[in-house]
């Protein structure tokens, strides 16, 4: 396990976090759709051609897989993260397709320390994906968990 560098201490209203940048391989959008969203369009190539986005995408699920994927391996991983209570809303925006490159950014919204346990307190967040092309695919309103930084230990 990553040294812990994140806990709720750390986080305030405004705050923004890279969380790197992922390419979108055409092999990975079947598959996901294959098994978890089999929609013509996420997996038959004719049948997406004809369809209103003209070609395969990905499923807004994949795309908030991926993005979760991002956000565990730029943040969480590192982070004293204790779960989420859930999530506020998800948009997707525009299609993602094979070949993009998506960067996920993580805005803190809110911080609030919990009344009633003081060892944890919420963050609520909106995170970001956008395409190599800048323009905003989909967004994901929520909240996490986070334990309070120990006391220094003398």
């Amino acid at each position: 396990m990553a040294q812990l560098q994140w806990y709720f201490d750390d986080f305030y209203a405004g705050q923004e976090i890279a969380l790197g940048t992922r390419h979108v391989t055409e092999e990975e959008i079947v598959a996901f759709a294959t098994a978890y969203d089999p929609q013509p369009f996420h997996v038959d190539h004719d049948a997406a051609a004809a369809s209103i986005y003209g070609g395969v995408i990905a499923s807004g699920w994949h795309t908030c897989s991926m993005m979760m994927r991002m956000v565990v391996d730029g943040l969480l991983s590192s982070a004293a993260g204790m779960g989420s209570p859930g999530l506020d809303g998800v948009r997707w925006l525009k299609p993602v397709r094979a070949g993009d490159t998506l960067a996920v950014l993580y805005r803190t919204k809110e911080t609030r320390p919990s009344a009633s346990r003081p060892d944890r307190g919420v963050v609520w967040s909106v995170w970001e994906a956008r395409n190599q092309h800048g323009e905003l695919v989909c967004t994901v309103d929520g909240m996490g968990m986070y334990a309070r930084r120990p006391a220094a230990q003398d």
